[in-house]
């Protein structure tokens, strides 16, 4: 009799088990939010959900996991957060609080908003993935330009150069180049005139170059030369008396004295 009852018990338990799974099976959380209509239910079921987020950012803090598995998860999270704002929409229809308003914003361990791109956040260690940490590399920002009044706080005598002679090292550069150069001049000059007191005692005279003359080039003196030698070169004729600048000069004395005559009324006498 002990036993019977000992297994009607056991019957009993595991009778009480099944039914409790089957129980639980049919408060299985809803697929759709729209189709709860209890504020109750809603806020038991984004409740839940809440719990599974927190459960599988903890579980992404492991960089251990692999890429995969931390992929996999990160991508769970990011179901599980629509999810959630499916409830709160569902909530907010139903005349509860509307909690993407009042809720509290989403931050990671180190007390900073978790990082995303276009929706989708990255935890744990799904943000050092390759390819991610790219995402959020933040160049430094440019260094501010400065205005005009700012530039000329800065602009004083020694930036034009009026100081550059107070630091003594300038000074004694100059006068050691300008002696090298004294010296260099002084020497050329002597080697100059050595050269020309030599030539002078030895009979040659010094030709001064004519600055004047017009150097022809090869190919003109060449032609020159061709029309020289086989009468090519065109002759002019003038059919005309030119005169020549004595008689030139002649004219303008005898219409210069006309002029002088005229003006002073002298009538010049007929020869």
């Amino acid at each position: 009799a002990r036993n019977a009852e000992k297994a009607m018990t056991t019957l009993a338990r595991w009778r009480a088990a099944q039914l409790g799974e089957t129980e639980k099976h049919k408060k299985r959380r809803p697929y759709l939010a729209s189709e709860c209509k209890s504020l109750y239910a809603c806020e038991k079921w984004r409740m839940q959900i809440i719990r599974e987020i927190a459960k599988k950012v903890a579980q992404i803090q492991n960089a251990g996991l692999g890429e995969f598995r931390i992929r996999d998860l990160n991508d769970e999270i990011n179901k599980l957060l629509r999810e959630k704002r499916h409830w709160e929409d569902q909530i907010k229809e139903l005349g509860g609080p509307d909690y993407q308003r009042v809720g509290p914003r989403m931050l990671d361990h180190e007390g900073k908003e978790v990082p995303g791109n276009r929706g989708y956040k990255y935890f744990g260690a799904a943000k050092e993935l390759p390819g991610v940490r790219e995402l959020f590399e933040q160049e430094p920002p440019p260094p501010p330009r400065k205005t005009r009044a700012e530039l000329m706080k800065d602009i004083d005598a020694d930036y034009y150069g009026y100081m550059d002679d107070d630091d003594g090292i300038l000074i004694p550069l100059e006068m050691k180049a300008e002696k090298l150069a004294i010296q260099k001049a002084v020497a050329d000059w002597k080697e100059r005139k050595e050269q020309r007191l030599n030539k002078e005692s030895d009979g040659e005279e010094e030709v001064e170059e004519n600055i004047y003359a017009v150097q022809e080039s090869d190919d003109e003196e060449e032609d020159a030369a061709k029309q020289a030698t086989d009468g090519s070169q065109q002759r002019f004729v003038a059919h005309v008396p030119v005169p020549s600048q004595q008689d030139i000069e002649q004219a303008l004395l005898r219409r210069r004295k006309q002029e002088l005559l005229e003006k002073y009324g002298v009538q010049e006498n007929e020869s």
